[in-house]
């Protein structure tokens, strides 16, 4: 007898609910069973997903796989056509033990779009992390013409205030030093519910109401939506952490009207800036996807211009990949090896910005939150190498003493 196996593909989101699956697993007594919360964010993480899972049937040949997440609702007959497979659950049928309990239904995928509920799961940790993510909204009632993910997780839906609070206090008093505040479209954050609070006002609760909580942190934002509580808050809260990734996607203006999205150029500098008024440390990261259909060269380095004129620090870039169902799929589309191209020449770009960021920071004394071992991370979300034994979990100061291309290094302060 074996106790059930999670195998987590995709996003922070996806690492938070299947802890809820682990816990809701475990309730119902369920084993030799291996479950897999599927990512669908490209075509590629859909053929991901059905090679680990003809991978799992390999190393284990006997007991259930279940299916689940984003892949498995956008195309639950394809998953359980497959051999491996003995059932497919959706987005909101695997937080369910009842559904994960239920052998006798193939499938159980219910229409994402009507769902209006959120889930009422309080976690007490998360497996092998010193970080833990809370949920503060699902869904996105926002159609970016490249993206299927509103498909796969339904429309906007958020939690109430009181019940993040007591997510955030309860991981608190179970150890953990630092939270991340994530979702799907973080910034839509209390439009649907009463009074319609904000995700800046919303922050500001959760540091008033839990001032054990050290260090917070939020996941993607949304440059068109970002309320002035956040910068508020980034300006006069030290245990807001001086670390800010955004959802940019592109650099120039044609094609972010093509990609549907609601923000322009303009707008993501004056972002930027505004950040950094608020907080002259802060450092920024962003997605930006390369060779969207119909870019041009010109197109092309203005996005590539926007990584010095925004000033970005950490790059997420992803060669664009055709998802299937998506108006961006239809549009003309960029070769495969300029697409790579692309990519690369961000990617050059991101690793010289973060470079100067690394060096920047020999010779300071900072605050690590130590992960595993004795690497940890900075307020500024650098990753840290110390050349001391610390607790898994603890918060220490060390000096800055080197920087590589992939993590500085810290050794006790002077």
């Amino acid at each position: 007898m074996t106790e059930p196996r999670i195998v987590t593909l995709g996003c922070r989101l996806n690492t938070l609910e299947s802890e809820i699956i682990r816990s809701e697993a475990a309730a119902a007594a369920l084993e030799d069973t291996v479950i897999v919360n599927t990512c669908a964010v490209t075509t590629e993480a859909v053929r991901q997903a059905r090679q680990t899972i003809r991978r799992l049937r390999r190393e284990r040949p006997d007991g259930r796989i279940i299916v689940t997440g984003c892949a498995a609702q956008l195309a639950p007959d394809t998953f359980a056509a497959m051999p491996e497979v003995d059932q497919v659950l959706g987005n909101a049928e695997k937080l369910q033990r009842a559904h994960l309990a239920r052998s006798d239904r193939p499938i159980a995928v219910s229409d994402i779009m009507t769902v209006k509920e959120t889930a009422a799961h309080l976690l007490q940790g998360f497996e092998s992390r010193t970080r833990a993510f809370v949920q503060v909204q699902q869904g996105c009632d926002y159609r970016c013409t490249f993206c299927i993910i509103p498909f796969a997780r339904g429309p906007n839906r958020s939690f109430e205030v009181g019940r993040i609070v007591d997510q955030v206090r309860l991981l608190c008093e179970n150890g953990y030093a630092e939270v991340v505040l994530t979702g799907v479209d973080i910034c839509s954050y209390g439009a649907d519910l009463l009074g319609q609070p904000t995700l800046g006002a919303l922050v500001r609760t959760v540091l008033v109401e839990v001032p054990e909580l050290k260090r917070l942190r939020l996941s993607s934002l949304d440059p068109a939506a970002m309320d002035n509580g956040l910068f508020d808050t980034l300006g006069d809260e030290p245990r807001m952490m001086p670390h800010l990734h955004l959802s940019l996607q592109a650099g120039d203006d044609t094609i972010l009207k093509r990609m549907k999205r609601r923000h322009s150029r303009a707008q993501a500098v004056a972002v930027a800036e505004r950040a950094r008024r608020a907080r002259p440390d802060v450092v920024l990261g962003a997605d930006l996807i390369a060779g969207f259909p119909t870019e041009t060269e010109d197109m092309f380095n203005r996005t590539l211009d926007s990584v010095e004129d925004v000033g970005l620090t950490y790059l997420h870039v992803f060669p664009f990949s055709a998802r299937s169902g998506t108006p961006a799929a239809r549009m003309p589309q960029i070769a495969g090896p300029v697409k790579r191209a692309r990519a690369a020449a961000l990617r050059e770009a991101g690793d010289r910005a973060q470079k100067r960021f690394f060096e920047s920071r020999v010779g300071k004394t900072t605050e690590i939150l130590v992960e595993q071992g004795r690497d940890g991370r900075c307020p500024h979300y650098a990753p840290v190498s110390l050349d001391f034994d610390v607790p898994q979990g603890a918060i220490v100061s060390a000096r800055i003493t080197g920087a590589h291309s992939d993590r500085l290094k810290g050794g006790y302060p002077e």
